[in-house]
């Protein structure tokens, strides 16, 4: 038996990859997706196969996906797949539920209110199982398996500073949405001699992974991607994180132990297709896990705010349940 994990780089593979370690394992298993730092780091050791990125609404993209799952089944024999989506899903899951594979499509994490346009696609694909990482929105086309984010909980903090106080700034992957609103007061803030540095006395290193976002005309270094290793290090090393309100970054916030401020895209500024992040954040802020401010809103005491809470993992999280 072979099952086939399937999801779009950023956030969507994050969850996956965490989800995996909670679904009962075949004896063999391969990962599609696309190449990039993040899915070449995350992905190391397992069998991968990467396809063309399939965007946004991208119908070309998805059709482009058909041949190479029609090859997937004849030479792989796959006998499940598990999605988290997006848009190629669309490519995999219709043509191997048409053919007899068990498919199973989780909706993303971060779709707290309800279905996300793949999936209310998905749900009407004959043989398609659909699940919501959420109870409340749960009926009999959406099964409630688990949610990624039980795995993690909040935990006193004692703030011990060095000699400088570390920052990371993450905007995830996603190219075609910048987020400036975001980053340009925030540069002000924790440049040097900036706001943060004024109130601790202490010089400010901020790592900047921006994404798509154009920073080139701002006093700061970016680094627009970085491998998913590298990037857990730093958030593991940093004193202060502040993060888009995405579902891969939220995790990879927690897994690394950090409690973030987190801050919400708007599709009005052209940052997201629609407004499911200000849901993502406040249901983290919820459960304890983030603080949750607007775009330009972030103050000195935010930050310094976050240093008194970590984050820790359940020690016995339960299994995402599939249906058969």
């Amino acid at each position: 038996m072979t099952t086939l994990f399937l999801a779009t780089t950023g956030g969507h593979l994050t969850q996956l990859s965490g989800l995996a370690e909670r679904i009962p394992r075949d004896p063999d298993s391969l990962w599609v997706t696309h190449e990039n730092e993040q899915s070449l780091s995350m992905l190391a050791g397992r069998e991968v196969e990467y396809v063309p990125y399939v965007g946004v609404r991208d119908v070309r993209g998805v059709l482009r996906c058909l041949p190479h799952a029609h090859a997937l089944l004849r030479r792989r024999g796959i006998t499940r797949a598990v999605s988290t989506g997006s848009g190629i899903a669309l490519g995999y899951l219709p043509y191997l539920a048409a053919r007899g594979v068990a498919c199973h499509y989780i909706e993303s994490a971060a779709r707290v209110g309800g279905p996300s346009m793949t999936g209310r696609i998905l749900r009407r694909v004959p043989r398609v199982r659909t699940y919501t990482q959420y109870r409340h929105w749960s009926d009999a086309h959406w099964h409630y398996g688990g949610n990624g984010f039980d795995v993690y909980e909040p935990a006193p903090r004692q703030p011990r500073l060095g000699d400088r106080i570390r920052v990371v700034v993450t905007l995830g992957t996603a190219t075609e949405f910048p987020f400036r609103r975001l980053v340009v007061p925030l540069s002000k803030t924790l440049a040097a001699g900036g706001d943060l540095e004024q109130a601790t006395g202490l010089p400010v290193e901020v790592l900047w992974q921006t994404g798509g976002t154009p920073v080139g005309d701002l006093p700061l270094t970016a680094t627009p991607f970085l491998p998913a290793a590298d990037l857990w290090d730093a958030l593991a090393r940093a004193d202060i994180v502040v993060s888009h309100a995405g579902g891969g970054s939220a995790l990879a916030n927690l897994a690394a132990g950090r409690f973030a401020i987190m801050v919400d895209r708007f599709a009005r500024y052209g940052e997201s297709n629609d407004d499911h992040q200000r849901e993502l954040a406040q249901e983290l802020a919820a459960r304890g896990l983030v603080l949750h401010r607007d775009a330009g809103a972030v103050t000195v005491s935010d930050l310094l705010a976050t240093l008194q809470t970590a984050v820790r993992r359940v020690a016995a999280p339960r299994a995402f349940e599939l249906l058969p």
